[in-house]
C-alpha cells in the first residue's frame, strides 16, 4: 500500500498532540459571543451567542492538519460551520481581501480571503464526530487544511474582514505570512515579494 503523501519536512502523526501558547481558557457559555466585524458589506457588526452559533448549519469536511513543528495528521473528519456559510450570513464588502481570525486572549491569525472562503475551511466544533476537548480548542477552532495549523486558531471568538493585509500573532513573531505547507512556508525570512503586507 502506498504511503500517504506528506508536505516536505513533515512526518506522519498517529495521535493528536496538544500544542498551543498560553493557558486553556475557561468556557462560559453565557458570556461567549462570536462576532464578524470590520469591512462587512452592510457596515454592521454581526454577533451570535453560543446557542445561536450552535444552531447554524452543521457540515463535515475531511482535511489534514499540518503543524509547523513537523507533524501531520491526515484524513481527519471535522464537523462544524463552514467558513463559506458564515460568509453568506455576514457578507464581506467587495473590497475585503483578507480576514483576521480572533481568538481568546487576543490571539490572532491573518488569512487571504481565498483561503478563508475555501470549501474545506471550517469552524470546527467536532473531530471524528466527537466534541473537541478544551485542550484542542473547544468550543470552536478554525481548521484550514491547506495551510499550516497555526493559521487555524483554537478558541475562536470572531472574524474581522480587512481591506488590506496585516500580520497576526505568530506572523508578527517570525512565522510566514501565508503558511503553505506544500511550499514549506514556515518562516518570514522565506517570504517573497507579495507574500506579506510589509514587502
Amino acid at each position: 500500500m502506498a504511503e500517504p503523501e506528506l508536505p516536505p519536512g513533515q512526518r506522519l502523526q498517529r495521535g493528536w498532540p496538544v500544542t498551543h501558547y498560553g493557558p486553556v481558557p475557561k468556557f462560559r457559555p453565557e458570556r461567549w459571543e462570536f462576532r464578524v466585524f470590520g469591512a462587512t458589506a452592510d457596515g454592521e457588526k454581526h454577533c451570535w451567542t453560543h446557542e445561536e452559533f450552535s444552531a447554524l448549519p452543521y457540515s463535515t469536511v475531511v482535511g489534514d492538519l499540518h503543524c509547523v513543528t513537523k507533524f501531520s495528521m491526515l484524513g481527519a473528519e471535522w464537523g462544524g460551520v463552514l467558513a463559506r456559510d458564515l460568509l453568506a450570513l455576514a457578507p464581506p464588502a467587495p473590497d475585503a481581501t483578507h480576514v483576521m481570525v480572533w481568538a481568546e486572549y487576543g490571539f490572532s491569525s491573518n488569512l487571504r480571503m481565498a483561503d478563508f472562503a475555501s470549501d474545506r475551511t471550517i469552524f470546527a466544533t467536532h473531530k471524528g464526530g466527537e466534541l473537541l476537548t478544551a485542550e484542542h480548542g473547544f468550543p470552536l477552532r478554525l481548521v484550514v487544511p491547506q495551510l499550516y495549523a497555526w493559521k487555524g486558531p483554537k478558541w475562536v471568538r470572531g472574524v474581522e474582514y480587512m481591506t488590506a493585509d496585516r500580520r497576526g500573532f505568530w506572523e508578527e513573531r517570525g512565522y510566514h505570512n501565508i503558511g503553505d505547507p506544500w511550499r514549506e512556508q514556515r518562516y518570514s525570512y522565506q517570504e517573497e515579494p507579495g507574500d506579506g503586507p510589509d514587502l
